[in-house]
């Protein structure tokens, strides 16, 4: 009798310790976007690194390793655009929506992770002295994100993450007249970022 009620009062009295852990975290980090040389459909693209982005982020443990995650990222680069036709320089806001399966390792303060999911990014062409074409919007293309990194606990509210993610997405075309940017290819972004998270 007495070990039947010890079985069925184990579960109770695991449950508050279990309520009080940090199930959520939000985080926000600097970016860099790091596009690589793409050449297709007789075209070049070329692209400068974005240096001033950042990265929100929000995770929910559904396990004590294994959680969801959304991203919003900023950033903004050069796309350079080689062509039959001449040389075209775009200036553009770089936006990524994104979300992702985590799973993580834990080793005291250190919790390396994994993860990967669905990726939608958004360039927008900017009006300025570094874009020197008209005709050009909006280009919105879907593809995967990945990534992998560590987190180091500086308390047990927050922190430090390190991590490598990559982007592979086809490369933007502007909606150029007569498809003129499009290389047919896709492309992997390298994205590295460091930042800090809040767990609740």
């Amino acid at each position: 009798m007495k070990k039947s009620l010890l079985l069925f009062l184990l579960p109770l009295l695991a449950a508050p310790v279990f309520a009080q852990e940090s199930r959520q975290d939000i985080s926000i980090s600097g970016t860099a976007i790091i596009a690589p040389y793409a050449s297709g459909n007789a075209v070049q693209l070329h692209s400068t690194t974005g240096f001033a982005g950042a990265l929100v982020g929000y995770r929910y443990l559904l396990t004590p390793h294994g959680g969801l995650e959304l991203n919003y990222q900023y950033n903004q680069n050069v796309q350079h655009f080689l062509i039959p036709s001449g040389s075209y320089h775009i200036h553009d806001r770089f936006q990524e929506f994104s979300g992702a399966y985590v799973y993580s390792f834990n080793f005291k303060n250190f919790n390396p992770f994994i993860e990967g999911g669905a990726a939608g990014v958004m360039f927008s062409p900017i009006d300025d002295a570094k874009t020197d074409t008209f005709g050009i919007s909006r280009n919105t293309n879907v593809g995967a994100m990945y990534g992998a990194g560590i987190a180091y606990e500086i308390s047990p509210s927050f922190d430090i993450r390190a991590e490598y993610r990559g982007i592979v997405i086809k490369t933007p075309t502007f909606n150029y007249q007569n498809n003129d940017f499009r290389t047919n290819v896709w492309y992997n972004i390298y994205d590295p970022v460091i930042g800090i998270a809040y767990h609740f």
